[in-house]
């Protein structure tokens, strides 16, 4: 997917679109501006930056090709966890026990942070608690005992509980599962409400938000200017916040970028009875094979289940029948 594609849309039809409350009236930018730090994309990392600077007294600007949220931010899988692809043992000893110390602590302080983001600016997301790694195959119990046991000990992170194969038949609906371990810390929540109630706290401490606004060119130099088709940021600072969108704003990165696209679908609502009775504990669920399967219920009892993927810049032609394939495995 290039920044081409879709630059200037509104967002994909999708659940979560559906289902967005509280977007900003945000406009164009049509003027030549000033600005202490410019800001380009506005997902995640985009607005983050916005509410972490403006409220140390800068002056920012953010610039959005599309709307706010319209890449991974608005459609990813809601899941907010603390785990990378690698258990905390194997990072120990691919990196040394001091940097993977550090990986574990920075996952902390981004659910920490993303929480109490939430909780300052009220955002109604369907914040709810738990995410429960699954063994796909039998051997896989044995690593996740492993660091659930390693991460007790050495961190004293007692979040981990162990789900034997006994249990875990009744709290999710399948028979394929070795077992699992239950992040009690962890959470899941409405990706896209996340990102509009992030733009609604950047706005309340006076950040500018420019939306349909597409960054042509970034300018060498101190002050920077960052321009647009109808108009120009002139800023001290300026942060790419573009993720895979990055294009050419940045050559020395844009060659280390590849498409990965993963997909879910949403059901239609199940019922509180048919909802319980597929993941029990409401509790977000995330396997351990390579290419993932993971799925959740939404607050309106519906399952969303993503999984399947490819590495190109175009989608299946039928995304739901792609991702139904590992859904009714």
């Amino acid at each position: 997917m290039t920044r081409d594609a879709f630059a200037g849309t509104d967002h994909p039809p999708s659940y979560y679109a559906a289902t967005a409350k509280g977007a900003p009236l945000l406009n164009a930018l049509e003027a030549d501006i000033t600005c202490d730090v410019c800001i380009v994309g506005a997902g995640y990392t985009g607005l983050s930056a916005a509410i972490h600077l403006a409220e140390r007294g800068y002056d920012v600007v953010v610039l959005e090709a599309a709307k706010v949220g319209w890449g991974a931010s608005g459609r990813n899988g809601g899941q907010l966890g603390t785990t990378l692809r690698k258990s905390q043992p194997e990072l120990e000893e691919m990196l040394g026990r001091d940097h993977g110390r550090a990986l574990w602590d920075l996952a902390q302080d981004s659910i920490t942070t993303a929480k109490s983001l939430i909780k300052r600016f009220e955002i109604d997301c369907d914040l709810t608690p738990g995410i429960m790694h699954t063994a796909w195959k039998k051997g896989d119990m044995s690593w996740l005992r492993e660091e659930a046991d390693h991460m007790a000990k050495h961190y004293g992170y007692d979040k981990l509980r162990v789900i034997e194969k006994d249990e875990i038949g009744d709290m999710v609906a399948t028979d394929r599962y070795w077992g699992g371990v239950l992040d009690e810390e962890a959470a899941h929540l409405h990706p896209l409400n996340y990102a509009l109630g992030l733009a609604r706290g950047a706005l309340s401490l006076g950040a500018r938000i420019f939306e349909h606004t597409r960054v042509n060119d970034i300018s060498d130099g101190t002050p920077a200017t960052v321009a647009t088709d109808s108009g120009t940021v002139t800023a001290k600072q300026v942060i790419l916040a573009c993720n895979g969108y990055l294009g050419g704003l940045e050559r020395k990165v844009n060659g280390y970028i590849m498409p990965i696209n993963n997909f879910i679908i949403a059901t239609e609502p199940l019922g509180d009875d048919g909802a319980k009775a597929l993941i029990r504990d409401n509790v977000a669920i995330a396997d351990s094979k390579f290419v993932i399967d993971y799925y959740r219920l939404s607050a309106d009892g519906r399952l969303l289940f993503g999984g399947g993927e490819n590495y190109s810049s175009t989608f299946p032609k039928d995304i739901a029948a792609f991702v139904k394939k590992p859904m009714l495995r």
